[in-house]
C-alpha cells in the first residue's frame, strides 16, 4: 500500500526535475515493494485480533515517518527537524521546525501535503480500502478499539470513503485554484485542507493567500471535520446529515468559540470589529476541525483567546473525520454521563436507569473507552505541560502548544521551530504520535506482552 503511495511524490519529483528527492523515492520504494514481495509470500489469516490490529496501526503511524525521512533529508535539514516534519505530516499536525519555507522546493509542500493527505485517512482507512478483504479485519483495522472511526467494515464502505473524500479534495482544489490562480498552491493547501493537516507552503500561512481562500479552506476545513460516510448516506437520506449529534455538536461549537474570540479579540487584542469577526471566524473554524492553518500569530493574541482556542483544538472535530482532539462524541458521552449522574441522584435507591446517546443504550464499553481515552489525553497533555514549563517556557504558551500537539493541530504559540532543543522536539514528536493514535495502539505497540504470542485459536 506504502508503495503505491510513495509513487506520487516520486512522480511529481520527477516532473518537477527534483533528482534529489526522486532519488531517494526510488530507494524508499524499491525497499518497500521488496518488502511487500516477501509478505505476499505468506498466508494471509483468516482473522486480525483486536491486539495485532492495534499493532499493525501503530507500527504503520511509526515506520511511514521513519522511512519518509530518507526523501525530506533532501532538503538540507538537519535530521531531527526531517523526523519532526515528517511526524507532524503524518499525523496530520502541522507543526513545523523547519523555519522558514517560502523558499522550498515544490517537492518538500507537496510530500508534506501529500503525507498529511493520506495520514487524514491513515494508513489504517486506506489499507483497508486496498488490501483487507475480511469484515472482521477491516473492521479492526479502521478502529482496532471502537467502532467510532470513518473506515470500514468492509471493502463496499471502504470505496465509498474514498469516493467522499476524493471528491471533497478534488473539488477543493478546483475552489481554491480559481481564486488563487495557482494550480500547485491550491492543490498543497486542500490536501492540507480535507486531511484537517494545515501545512502551508508560506511562512504567512493564509495571510499570504487572497481573502477568499482563506474561506474556501474553512469551509472544506468544516466538511473534513464531519463523520465522512455521512456525506454518503446524505445521498439517500438527506436529513441524516442534519439529524447527526455530532454534526450539532460541531455547529455548536464553531458558534461559540468564533463568537467568544471575537469578544476577546476585539475586547483584549484592540482589533477593529470587522478584523476581529474575521480573525475569529478563519482561527476558530482551524482549531475546532485542528486544521491549524493560521490567518494571525497567535503570538500576537491576547490570554484569553489563547485559553479559547486550547479548548477549541482539545476538544477537536466528529469522530469517523480527519480531524483529531478527542473527538466530539466522546464530550457528548461524557455529558451525557454527568446528566445521567445527577439524574439518578434524585431518583430511589433502588431505581435502574441506564444513560443513553441518541436512542442508543450506552454499553459499558462505550463508557469505559471514553474515560480511558479522556484520561490518557490528560495525563499526556499534564506529563508533557510540565516538562516544558520546567524547561523555562511560558505556562500557556507550552499549554497551547502540547494540546496543539497532542490534538493534531498544527497552532503554534512560537514554540516549535529551528532552536527548539532536540530533546523537546522528540517529545513534541511522541504527542503527535500519542494523539494521532489515540494514545492506546501505540502503548500496545510499545509493550509487546500483549502481543506477541497472544494469538487466541
Amino acid at each position: 500500500m506504502l508503495v503505491l503511495l510513495t509513487l506520487v511524490p516520486f512522480g511529481v519529483s520527477v516532473a518537477f526535475g527534483e533528482s534529489a528527492y526522486g532519488v531517494r523515492f526510488g530507494i524508499v520504494i524499491a525497499g518497500l515493494a521488496l518488502v511487500a514481495w516477501r509478505g505476499m509470500q505468506q498466508p494471509a489469516p483468516q482473522q486480525i485480533q483486536t491486539n495485532e490490529a492495534l499493532v499493525v496501526v501503530g507500527l504503520a503511524f511509526v515506520i511511514t515517518p521513519l522511512l519518509m525521512t530518507v526523501p525530506l533529508s533532501a532538503s538540507g535539514l538537519p535530521y531531527i527537524d526531517v523526523l519532526f516534519e515528517s511526524v507532524s505530516a503524518i499525523t496530520t499536525t502541522g507543526l513545523s521546525t523547519a523555519g522558514s519555507v517560502d523558499d522550498r522546493a515544490p517537492i518538500f509542500h507537496f510530500t508534506r501535503a501529500w503525507m498529511q493527505w493520506f495520514g487524514g485517512l491513515g494508513i489504517a482507512a486506506l489499507s483497508v480500502a486496498l488490501l483487507m478483504g475480511h469484515h472482521a479485519a477491516a473492521r479492526r483495522l479502521s478502529d482496532p478499539v471502537d467502532n467510532e472511526n470513518i473506515a470500514t467494515t468492509a471493502r463496499t464502505q471502504a470505496r465509498q470513503l474514498l469516493t467522499v473524500y476524493g471528491t471533497m479534495t478534488v473539488v477543493g482544489v478546483i475552489a481554491l485554484w480559481a481564486v488563487t490562480g495557482d494550480a500547485f498552491v491550491a492543490v498543497v493547501h486542500m490536501l492540507a485542507t480535507v486531511s484537517t493537516g494545515g501545512f502551508s507552503s508560506f511562512d504567512a500561512s493564509l495571510a499570504a493567500m487572497p481573502p477568499a481562500a482563506g474561506w474556501i479552506v474553512s469551509v472544506f476545513a468544516l466538511l473534513g471535520a464531519v463523520p465522512l460516510l455521512l456525506y454518503y448516506g446524505a445521498l439517500r437520506r438527506p436529513r441524516e446529515l442534519f439529524a447527526d449529534r455530532e454534526v450539532h455538536a460541531l455547529a455548536v461549537m464553531v458558534v461559540l468559540l468564533c463568537g467568544l474570540l471575537t469578544l476577546s479579540l476585539a475586547t483584549f487584542s484592540s482589533l477593529p470589529w470587522a478584523d476581529a469577526v474575521e480573525q475569529a471566524v478563519l482561527s476558530g473554524v482551524s482549531a475546532q476541525t485542528t486544521t491549524g492553518f493560521a490567518s494571525m500569530p497567535v503570538a500576537q493574541m491576547d490570554p484569553l483567546s489563547h485559553l479559547l482556542l486550547i479548548v477549541g483544538m482539545l476538544i477537536g472535530g466528529g469522530s469517523g473525520s480527519t480531524a483529531g482532539g478527542i473527538k466530539l462524541l466522546r464530550l457528548l458521552i461524557f455529558w451525557r454521563l454527568l446528566q445521567h449522574f445527577l439524574h439518578r441522584s434524585a431518583m430511589p435507591p433502588h431505581a435502574v436507569a441506564d444513560a443513553h446517546l441518541g436512542g442508543r443504550r450506552l454499553e459499558a464499553a462505550d463508557i469505559e473507552r471514553t474515560m480511558l481515552v479522556l484520561g490518557l489525553f490528560t495525563a499526556t497533555i499534564l506529563v508533557s505541560w510540565l516538562i516544558f514549563v520546567g524547561q523555562g517556557f511560558a505556562a500557556l504558551d507550552a499549554l497551547f502548544e502540547v494540546v496543539s500537539a497532542v490534538s493534531t493541530v498544527g497552532l503554534s504559540s512560537g514554540i516549535s521551530g529551528p532552536e527548539l532543543a532536540p530533546t523537546l522536539k522528540l517529545l513534541l514528536c511522541t504527542d503527535m504520535l500519542l494523539g494521532r493514535l489515540e494514545i492506546l495502539a501505540l502503548l500496545v505497540l510499545l509493550y509487546p506482552r500483549t502481543w506477541i504470542g497472544r494469538r487466541t485459536p
